[in-house]
């Protein structure tokens, strides 16, 4: 397993899990997977000590400090947690720590849906310490996913088998996806590093060995003879083909009676210097379209695009002049894959910070007035700044209308 430090673990207990799984090593011999810890993904209402991205699992490890070592612990998860018999209070008035482990868990597969990545289960782990000998769960808890344990290795490994099983391996290509929405800092692991903590290739391959065993053998060759053709019949196969072309020369070449022998093509339309929109007038300055759309975004537009297809984006700048000032004017159309699609990725950038596109330089507008439409797979964003730095609510008028602008020229 791949260990990612992003943050300090948000409980004393946290320090226990790091070890746990830094023990497991790096590689598939023990489990395979990557760990992030000390993550907080957007969206979820705690920090975490950990995340662990399995090939066939995600697990949630949320730690949990109780006031003394225990030798037993029951920790249902819609009851009373008793530490030896003696019921445990908690100081916010929470039934048991387990309902805030369980709504983080619920928050982060939401993430991963919201974001169109690879369908993994989620399941929670409760780490509990400084230390539990034995803890109890209900059978209905367990089957909802949900591990209650002191973290050791031994545990957690058991933990991992037992939630991550789906039957389908998680690939590579789908693991990095998956990563770059989750964590919110650095970059995740390439492809190629993700396929030594036992992710799979894109194709696999039992499924090219099965597909090669069901192409026939041929067992013997057939000879084949070839038939001459009377000398006559060739000749007049040949006199035909001729004449067939012939005709077809003289129905291409000669005008017919509707179209003047001189006609010469007519002339391509002069594109406009100015586009004039609402009654404001812009003018364009640049455009330039890009495949890799995922490389020119920024933010939770970034982690949508790196987990989902993006056909192209095409954008364009302009410049006009509001209340005597000048103004630079971005304009962006992304093609999506289909309507959900764009849909869902409306909704993302429709969310105040949640990122957008950069600018022809590469650098995002910043502080920029913004809109964003869509149509069909289509979504439109306007960025609108003062030629000078930033936006204000002044220029909100100019977003909606720049949204109508064209990308291309």
């Amino acid at each position: 397993m791949r260990l990612i430090r992003l943050g300090a673990e948000p409980s004393a207990i946290g320090a226990d899990v790091r070890a746990a799984l830094t023990a497991v090593g790096a590689g598939t011999e023990v489990l395979g997977g990557v760990a992030l810890t000390g993550v907080q993904p957007p969206d979820c209402p705690v920090p975490l000590d950990a995340i662990v991205v399995l090939p066939k699992g995600v697990l949630v490890i949320v730690g949990v400090d109780l006031p003394d070592p225990a030798v037993k612990l029951e920790a249902p998860l819609g009851g009373q947690w008793k530490i030896d018999g003696w019921p445990l209070v908690s100081q916010d008035g929470a039934a048991n720590p387990a309902t805030e482990a369980v709504a983080a868990a619920t928050a982060v597969a939401q993430r991963i849906q919201a974001m169109r990545a690879e369908p993994l289960p989620v399941s929670t782990v409760v780490a509990v310490g400084p230390f539990v000998s034995q803890v109890v769960q209900p059978t209905s808890d367990l089957n909802r996913g949900v591990r209650v344990l002191h973290p050791k290795p031994s545990t957690l490994l058991s933990a991992a088998r037992e939630l991550a099983t789906s039957s389908v391996l998680c690939t590579a290509d789908h693991a990095v996806k998956l990563l770059a929405i989750l964590q919110t800092t650095g970059t995740p692991p390439d492809a190629r590093a993700l396929l030594a903590e036992g992710f799979s290739d894109a194709v696999s391959p039992d499924l090219a060995a099965a597909s090669t065993m069901l192409i026939p053998k041929v067992q013997a060759r057939i000879p084949l003879t070839r038939k001459r053709l009377p000398t006559k019949l060739v000749y007049l196969g040949l006199g035909g083909l001729v004449a067939l072309v012939l005709l077809v020369w003289l129905l291409v070449a000669l005008p017919g009676d509707d179209k003047p022998s001189d006609a010469t093509p007519a002339p391509s339309a002069t594109q406009p210097t100015t586009v004039v929109v609402d009654g404001t007038t812009f003018v364009p300055k640049d455009n330039k379209r890009d495949k890799d759309c995922q490389a020119q975004a920024f933010g939770d537009a970034k982690a949508w695009l790196i987990a989902n297809e993006c056909g192209a984006l095409q954008r364009a700048t302009y410049e006009t002049t509001v209340n005597g000032k000048q103004v630079t004017v971005l304009v962006a159309d992304l093609d999506l894959l289909d309507a959900p699609s764009a849909n869902a990725f409306y909704n993302i950038v429709n969310t105040p910070g949640s990122g957008g596109v950069n600018g022809l330089d590469g650098k995002p507008l910043q502080n920029a007035a913004f809109a964003c439409g869509i149509k069909g797979t289509r979504v439109q964003l306007a960025f609108v700044v003062w030629s000078g730095g930033g936006g204000d609510q002044t220029l909100d008028p100019v977003t909606r209308q720049a949204l109508r602008l064209p990308t291309t020229r």
